[in-house]
Parts: structure tokens; C-alpha cells; sequence
């Protein structure tokens, strides 16, 4: 069964939280990818919750006309709460599972690309199905940011080496060592561009 995600977002709540942290660092991220990248950008966030992370950067942005994003989550009153949140931005929400490929295949390749809060919650081989898979998702060039708690099985270093074995170049990589002890990583994508799949799965949650 899985856990109960509107309660689980009360966590932001508590500033000193490991989800709160991770919050700060990942909006941190978007910031300095939109700061360092020019003209139009294409975003992506699977499993994107209510969108605090994306749509609250682009509310502090003068620049955020430049920007179009996609969040895609499956919780109906999540959605809705993301999608009351980007009134005004070039946001959609999409109601969806963000495991399958087809849910967004006519947005991709994107500049920068979001797995928050989805390594925790799927399979070790869905890991690694998903890190090889994300390139094919971006354009040569592009930012992918990622996050996995070091809590229980610590997988940090192992989900680094897939990243750089798909081709990609890391950024940034830090550590929370306190609550969940979540860690948020972003890389740089130089793979040769590829086709991105019409459709396929990446992952199925389990938690």
C-alpha cells in the first residue's frame, strides 16, 4: 500500500525537515540552470507533487515568460493544489502516471528534467532503468536533478556511477545528514542526441 502523500507534504511544514532541506537545494538547482542556460527552456518534473520546487523558482524570476513546464502527478488533489499554485505561469499539470513514457512523450526533449522523489519509492532496477532512459528524455546539454534518501539502503555512489555511465557529467551532489538523510544530485547531460521513445515504462512506485 502506498504511503499517504498529502500528509507525507506536511513535512514542508517544518522548516528543519529533511524534505524541507531537500526543498532549498533543489530549488537552488532549477535557479542556477535557468541562470546559466539562455533562451527558451523546456522542463519536466515527474512525480512532481504540488510543484513548490519549479513553481516557486518561477515566481521569483522576472524571466520566467522564458519558461514552460510540464509536472506530471498522478494524486488528483495534489494536482489540483500545483495547478492553483502555477495560475499565471506557462505550467501544465498533467494528471498521470509518470512512470509511462507516453504520458509526456510529445514534450520531450526538455532542458531540464526532474526525478524528485522517485528513487526512494521504486525498485533498484527501476533506478537504473530510469538513469539510463533520462537522456534519450533531454537535449544534449540539458540538467537532470535527482534525489534518493541515504536513510536505508544507501545507493548515492551506485546511482552517481549509472548517471555517468548513461553520459552524463555530475554537477552537484550534496547530503542531508539529519531526518531521512536525503541526498538530491544534478547532472549535466552529454550523451549524443537520441530519439526518445514514444512510449515504455520507467518505473512503478512500491511505497
Amino acid at each position: 500500500m502506498l504511503r499517504d502523500y498529502q500528509r507525507w507534504h506536511e513535512q514542508y511544514d517544518d522548516p528543519e525537515s529533511g524534505i524541507s532541506w531537500r526543498l532549498g537545494v533543489v530549488r537552488r538547482l532549477i535557479a542556477a540552470h535557468l541562470d546559466t542556460h539562455a533562451g527558451p527552456q523546456r522542463v519536466l518534473s515527474l512525480c512532481a507533487g504540488d510543484g513548490r520546487d519549479v513553481i516557486g523558482v518561477l515566481r521569483s524570476r522576472p524571466d520566467a515568460a522564458r519558461v514552460s513546464a510540464t509536472l506530471v502527478e498522478m494524486h488528483p488533489a495534489i494536482a489540483e493544489d500545483a495547478r492553483e499554485s502555477a495560475a499565471g505561469l506557462d505550467v501544465e499539470v498533467r494528471t498521470a502516471d509518470a512512470g509511462e513514457i507516453a504520458t509526456f512523450a510529445d514534450i520531450v526533449p526538455v532542458d531540464l528534467l526532474l526525478l524528485v522523489g522517485i528513487f526512494g519509492n521504486i525498485s533498484t532496477p527501476d533506478i537504473e532503468h530510469t538513469v539510463r532512459t533520462a537522456p534519450a528524455l533531454c537535449r544534449p546539454g540539458a540538467t537532470a536533478l535527482w534525489s534518493r534518501s541515504r536513510g536505508r539502503e544507501d545507493l548515492h555512489d551506485t546511482i552517481r556511477g549509472w548517471w555517468r555511465e548513461a553520459g552524463c557529467t555530475e554537477l552537484d551532489t550534496a547530503s542531508f545528514d539529519r531526518d531521512t538523510h536525503p541526498a538530491v544530485g544534478a547532472v549535466r547531460v552529454d550523451a549524443p542526441a537520441r530519439e526518445a521513445p514514444a512510449s515504455g515504462h520507467l518505473f512503478t512506485f512500491v511505497r
